[in-house]
C-alpha cells in the first residue's frame, strides 16, 4: 500500500522495503485494528452512522455518513471543511467507532457532527496530491519570514486543505509570540488563509514520527495518544542513573515509556526496607547503594576507612531488617559479612559462531595484496597459451633432473647458437678470435665519441699474464705506449708550525 507520502513511484516505499507494512500496520501513523469488523450486528439494528476519517499524520476526526455510503477502511472521502471542503481517508467504520467516540469525544452530539459529502473522484485526488507537493517548499518560505521577523518560534508542519483554499501552519514556542505581522507576510505571498495552530514538543514528535533508542517506531506516533506528565522520581524508583541525554526522548522530554512499569516498581519497592537506613555494625557504619528489584538484593558499602578495601555486600531484605531489629536493641554484629547473601555467578554468554561481534565486518572487505612475480617466473598469459598448445608447464626442481637425462638420449645435438641473434654467425670460419683490447669495456670511447677532436690514444693488446715476483723489463712488443699522466709536484710544507708565512733566513745562511 505504498502511498505518495512514502512511495518511490513505482507504489514501494523508499525506506522499509517491506511494500508498506512496518511494526505499526501501514504506513500512517496510529494505524488501528478493527477487531469488530467480522462481528455480525443483531437483527434489525443499523450500523453506527459515525466515521473516523484520517488526514495528515496523526490529524483525525469523526464524520457523520447522512448519506449512507457503503464505505470500507482505505477509501478517499470528501468530507466538509471550514470552510469548503477536505479530503482524508477512512480508518474506522462500524461498531469500533462508538467505542472510539466514547472514548476520544464522549460529550459530541451526532448531529453536530460534519457531514461526509462523497467519495472522491480523479479530479479531488489530483488537487490532493497536488496540494501534499506544496507543503514541504511552503514551510521553508514560512520559516524564513519568522526569521526575517525575530520571531522566537518553530514552524515544524504545514497541512494544506484538500480544495487549496487554506493552509495550517504548526509553530512550537517557549513564549507567547505575536504573529499578526507575519499572518500578514504569508497570506500576501502564498494567495491563501492563514491559520496558525500552537503544539507542544511530544504534539511535535507525534506528527513527524521517528525511530526510537529502542530500534522500534516513537510510541506516540504508533498508538500512544494520552500524554501523562513524566518526573525525575520515576527513574529514581526504576533505579536508573539521572543521565538526561539517556532519559529523554526526542522530544527532548522525558521518556513516556518511564511510566509503563513505574507501578510494578511501586508494589515491589514496598516489600524492601527503607533505603535511607544505615546499618551499624562493629566495623563502621554501612549505608544503602542500591537496590535490585528482581533479584531482591539491597547492596550496601562501610563509610570511611572500614570500607577500604570491603567493597560492596550483597543482603537479602529479611537479612536488612535482622540486623535494623539489632540495632534498636543496640546490638553491633561483627561484620556484614557474616550475613552476606551468596550470588550465583551465571555462565558468560559463549559466542560460538561469531555473529554477535560489533568488529566482525572490520577486516573482510580488506584488499588482498598482490603477490609479486618472481624474477624467474613464468606469466601467467604464456602459462595459458602453452596449456591451450599442448605444451606441459615446467617441472619441479626434483623431478627436471629426470626429465633432462631422459630428453638428452632422445633430442638430437642442437646447432651452435649464434653470437648475434639478429643475423647469421660470421666470425665461424674466419680463424682464431682477436685478443680484446686492455681498456675495452662498457664505458669506453670509439674515435667519435672523443671529446676535443683529438686522435685516440694508440692502446696495444693485453699482455700475457705473468707471477708478480718477475719484475724484468718487458717486452717492446708489449709495452704499453699510452702516455703516462703527469702530476704536478706539490710544494713542501713549511716547517714554521700553523703560519703559512715563510721563516725568514738567519744571518750567515
Amino acid at each position: 500500500m505504498g502511498c505518495s507520502s512514502c512511495s518511490s513511484g513505482g507504489g514501494t516505499p523508499r525506506g522499509c522495503q517491506n511494500n508498506g507494512t512496518c511494526s505499526s500496520g501501514g504506513c500512517n501513523k496510529l494505524g488501528v485494528f478493527n477487531w469488530l469488523a467480522n462481528m455480525q450486528l443483531p437483527a434489525g439494528q443499523s450500523q453506527y452512522d459515525i466515521i473516523e476519517v484520517r488526514f495528515k499524520n496523526s490529524r483525525k476526526g469523526f464524520y457523520r455518513n447522512v448519506k449512507d455510503l457503503s464505505l470500507q477502511v482505505g477509501d478517499v472521502v470528501v468530507v466538509e471543511g471550514s470552510p469548503g471542503f477536505d479530503i482524508g481517508v477512512v480508518s474506522i467504520v462500524g461498531e469500533l467507532t462508538r467505542i472510539q467516540v466514547q472514548k476520544k469525544a464522549p460529550n459530541m452530539k451526532a448531529h453536530e457532527a460534519k457531514k461526509i459529502y462523497r467519495i472522491a473522484n480523479q479530479e479531488d485526488i489530483d488537487k490532493w496530491v497536488e496540494a501534499r507537493n506544496l507543503e514541504k517548499e511552503v514551510m521553508h518560505q514560512a520559516r524564513e519570514l519568522a526569521i526575517n521577523l525575530n520571531l522566537e518560534m518553530k514552524i515544524s508542519d504545514v497541512e494544506y486543505q484538500g480544495d487549496l483554499t487554506k493552509a495550517t501552519f504548526y509553530y512550537t514556542a517557549d513564549q507567547r509570540v505575536d504573529f499578526r505581522q507575519l499572518i500578514k507576510d504569508m497570506a500576501e505571498a502564498f494567495k491563501i488563509r492563514i491559520e496558525m495552530r500552537q503544539i507542544g514538543a511530544r504534539q511535535e514528535a507525534a506528527r513527524l514520527g521517528g525511530i526510537g533508542s529502542c530500534g522500534r517506531e516513537l510510541c506516540c506516533s504508533t498508538w500512544l495518544t494520552d500524554f501523562r506528565s513524566v518526573s525525575t522520581s520515576a527513574a529514581r524508583y526504576q533505579q536508573l542513573s539521572l543521565n538526561p541525554q539517556k532519559l529523554a526522548g526526542q522530544c527532548g522530554k522525558l521518556k513516556c515509556c518511564l511510566n509503563y512499569e513505574l507501578d510494578m516498581y511501586l508494589d515491589s519497592i514496598k516489600k524492601f526496607p527503607k533505603p535511607d537506613t544505615r546499618l551499624y555494625t562493629e566495623k563502621g557504619s554501612a549505608i544503602h547503594v542500591k537496590t535490585d528489584v528482581f533479584k531482591r538484593i539491597m547492596w550496601y558499602a562501610y563509610e570511611g576507612e572500614a570500607g577500604v578495601g570491603s567493597g560492596l555486600i550483597p543482603l537479602s531484605p529479611e537479612r536488612v531488617e535482622e540486623i535494623v531489629e539489632l540495632n534498636k536493641k543496640r546490638e553491633k554484629p561483627t561484620d556484614l559479612k557474616d550475613f552476606e547473601e551468596q550470588i550465583k555467578v551465571e555462565p558468560d554468554y559463549s559466542n560460538v559462531v561469531g555473529q554477535d561481534d560489533l568488529d566482525r565486518f572490520e577486516h573482510v572487505f580488506k584488499r588482498r595484496k598482490k603477490k609479486r612475480k618472481k624474477p624467474g617466473g613464468r606469466p601467467a598469459a604464456i602459462k595459458a597459451e602453452g596449456q591451450k598448445s599442448g605444451t606441459k608447464p615446467a617441472a619441479s626442481k626434483p623431478a627436471a633432473k629426470d626429465a633432462k637425462e631422459g630428453d638428452a638420449k632422445k633430442a638430437p645435438a642442437r646447432k651452435p647458437r649464434p653470437q648475434n641473434a639478429k643475423g647469421p654467425n660470421t666470425n665461424a670460419n674466419k680463424g682464431p678470435r682477436k685478443p680484446r683490447p686492455q681498456n675495452a669495456g662498457k664505458n669506453a670511447q670509439t674515435p667519435k665519441e672523443v671529446k676535443g677532436g683529438s686522435k685516440p690514444k694508440p692502446r696495444g693488446p693485453k699482455p700475457e699474464a705473468k707471477p708478480k715476483t718477475d719484475k724484468g723489463p718487458k717486452p717492446e712488443g708489449q709495452q704499453n705506449t699510452a702516455p703516462k699522466k703527469k702530476y704536478k709536484k706539490r710544494k713542501p710544507r713549511p716547517q714554521g708550525g700553523g703560519d703559512n708565512k715563510p721563516q725568514a733566513k738567519k744571518d750567515g745562511e
